[in-house]
């Protein structure tokens, strides 16, 4: 076991794990961070989607080495029940998140999406979140929701 640094959240975090331990791991059990999910274990679903130095990554299968000395972000430090972030706002306005297992998941691929495209097609929405899957059917209220947000994110 060794000290893994990195910012969590905007934080500075230090943990102890071994450099194979999943980051889906540390964040549920180490850090208490609960929003982040276990879907499929295989990086196939993307419930468990954070943002590592704001890429959208697995953090089932990302091991704990790849993240030392990077930025991750859940969706707990996305916004903040008092300043929500755009994305946040828009799925509550659109009812995006029917049962809410893929969203933190879904959120977290948008705001990778939104940092490097900000102002994307419908289209590229539907790409980005190709990863991302959701049994709820929820898909075009999700895309209209990432549409809306790059919209008011567009107009500050």
């Amino acid at each position: 076991m060794a000290e893994l640094r990195f910012e969590l959240n905007g934080q500075p975090q230090w943990v102890q794990a071994n450099d194979n331990d999943v980051l889906l791991d540390v964040l549920r059990h180490t850090c208490q961070l609960k929003a982040t999910r276990f879907g499929c274990g295989l990086s196939q679903c993307g419930a468990c989607h954070v943002m590592v130095d704001d890429h959208a990554v697995p953090a089932c299968s990302t091991p704990m080495w790849a993240v030392a000395g990077k930025r991750v972000v859940t969706v707990e430090g996305l916004g903040t029940p008092e300043q929500p972030h755009a994305l946040q706002t828009a799925f509550a306005n659109v009812q995006a998140a029917q049962c809410g297992y893929c969203s933190s998941g879904m959120l977290m691929t948008a705001a990778a999406l939104l940092h490097t495209t900000p102002q994307p097609t419908p289209e590229q929405v539907r790409a980005a979140l190709q990863g991302n899957l959701c049994r709820c059917g929820a898909h075009n209220r999700i895309v209209r929701a990432v549409c809306q947000a790059a919209d008011a994110m567009g107009a500050v």
